[in-house]
């Protein structure tokens, strides 16, 4: 989306490899990628160049993803946005390895130095 591009930028320059797709914005809606088949197709083509995923998502359509990654020992983690939003199948594919982001926000949030 060309109101995005300063953040695409950034993130290129951060080393990552953005795979952009099209988009259909509907009369008067929001725009729609249905990113969701295209991710998991992505994270198997690209299954032996890399060792383990980091899946970002609270979506229970990515538990057939999760189940599979976690069985064949190339799943990381899932970091979902909070437990109480995060699909409980996905939950259960995942089992131990999945945080909240909620859960990090100690860890992860700005702290200014004091003067």
């Amino acid at each position: 989306m060309p109101e995005n591009q300063e953040l695409y930028k950034s993130l290129q320059e951060y080393g990552y490899v953005l795979v952009f797709k099209p988009i259909l914005i509907p009369k008067g809606g929001k725009p729609k990628g249905n990113v969701d088949t295209d991710l998991v197709l992505r994270a198997m083509i690209e299954y032996p160049n890399y060792d383990k995923a980091v899946i970002v998502t609270s979506d229970g359509d990515f538990y057939s993803l999760v189940e599979y990654l976690y069985s064949k020992n190339k799943l990381k983690i899932v970091l979902a946005s909070h437990k109480k939003k995060c699909s409980i199948l996905l939950q259960k594919k995942a089992r131990e390895k999945i945080d909240f982001m909620d859960n990090l926000r100690s860890k992860l949030e700005y702290k200014p130095k004091n003067k």
